[in-house]
């Protein structure tokens, strides 16, 4: 198997797939293999999310790592999904700035490439709605 293949056939690097403990719905991103609140007793279970939420705090990050400082500046913001998970990602901000409480969805995007004959990463950033 290629690294390309290996890499596609990670649920969450190309798909909001978690877990959720039925034991307390408590909704996780990425997945987890034991529920932190129920431990032993937790009923751990595969969730796909479906990719709506709202931003709980957010960053613009002016000066970047070399991969990304092309991009910049650029919003960082933690997403609170429906479902109740939480994932930190980037927001394409479109038309305006992105503000905490705002309605985003998830879309999927090219997160970097590695020169012109290279590998394209691509993964999920959100947008507003």
């Amino acid at each position: 198997m290629t690294a390309p293949r290996f890499w596609r056939k990670i649920n969450q690097r190309y798909r909001l797939v978690g877990t959720e403990c039925r034991t307390c719905d408590t909704a996780f991103f990425p997945p987890r293999d034991l529920c932190p609140e129920c431990r032993r007793e937790s009923d751990i279970a595969e969730k796909a999310f479906s990719g709506e939420g709202e931003v709980v705090t957010k960053t613009v990050v002016h000066d970047a790592i070399s991969d990304y400082d092309a991009e910049t500046p650029y919003t960082l913001a933690v997403v609170e999904l429906d479902e109740g998970a939480r994932i930190t990602a980037q927001v394409v901000e479109g038309d305006g700035e992105v503000d905490v409480g705002d309605r985003v969805e998830a879309c999927f995007r090219r997160v970097r490439d590695e020169g012109e004959e290279g590998i394209v990463q691509y993964g999920t950033k959100f947008e507003r709605v």
